[in-house]
């Protein structure tokens, strides 16, 4: 009787777990939607937090993780330091050169997700008094300010110093139109031609 409960219990519980990575991997195209949940979550929180005027302590710690994710998501897969001392420098070395096959080394999935489900456990912390510790705000927020500008302004370095930029936009994107230009220039010599032969039959 106690393995019959127990194997429906473990079946469940594979089910559930089954059901909701099909529904993530079904959730991957959608970028704007999975933004939007996100943010309705986030701004619930930031209403809770102000509303109850307390749990400063998982806000920081939720503040600092956000920070380790963001860090990670902008930083690419392979440690360009390590490469350079053991590969030699393999990157471009003119001005208008760039590091074009970037890779995250925190996907954008994987980033949302992880963004996504810490405020969900925040929230849940929030509902329990032992996880209010009494602590002076602004002093924390401060904290995390001179923190977040000391690591923003040495990522933007390695940015620069590596010449590679974690974002798409901005970026030249190529279509279609070398195809064109080529049909345009054949269209030009076969009316060069037309004319050359009109000129010598005047």
């Amino acid at each position: 009787m106690r393995e019959d409960v127990l194997s429906r219990t473990y079946d469940k519980k594979a089910w559930i777990l089954k059901r909701v990575v099909y529904l993530l991997n079904k959730s991957t195209p959608h970028v704007l939607r999975r933004r939007i949940a996100f943010s309705a979550i986030a701004t619930i929180y930031a209403i809770c937090v102000y509303l109850i005027q307390g749990f400063y302590i998982i806000s920081y710690g939720l503040g600092i993780y956000i920070l380790n994710l963001f860090i990670t998501f902008l930083s690419p897969q392979v440690d360009l330091e390590i490469q350079e001392l053991v590969e030699g420098p393999t990157l471009p070395t003119k001005g208008s050169d760039e590091f074009c096959l970037f890779a995250c080394r925190l996907p954008e999935f994987k980033f949302w997700f992880a963004i996504t489900k810490a405020f969900c456990i925040a929230f849940v912390m929030a509902f329990f008094s032992m996880f209010d510790v009494p602590v002076f705000w602004p002093v924390l927020f401060f904290y995390w300010v001179v923190l977040f500008i000391l690591t923003m302004k040495r990522q933007i370095l390695h940015m620069i110093k590596y010449k590679y930029v974690p974002f798409s936009f901005g970026k030249q994107r190529y279509t279609g139109k070398k195809a064109t230009s080529a049909d345009e220039t054949t269209s030009k010599r076969v009316k060069l031609k037309v004319v050359h032969m009109l000129h010598l039959y005047r």
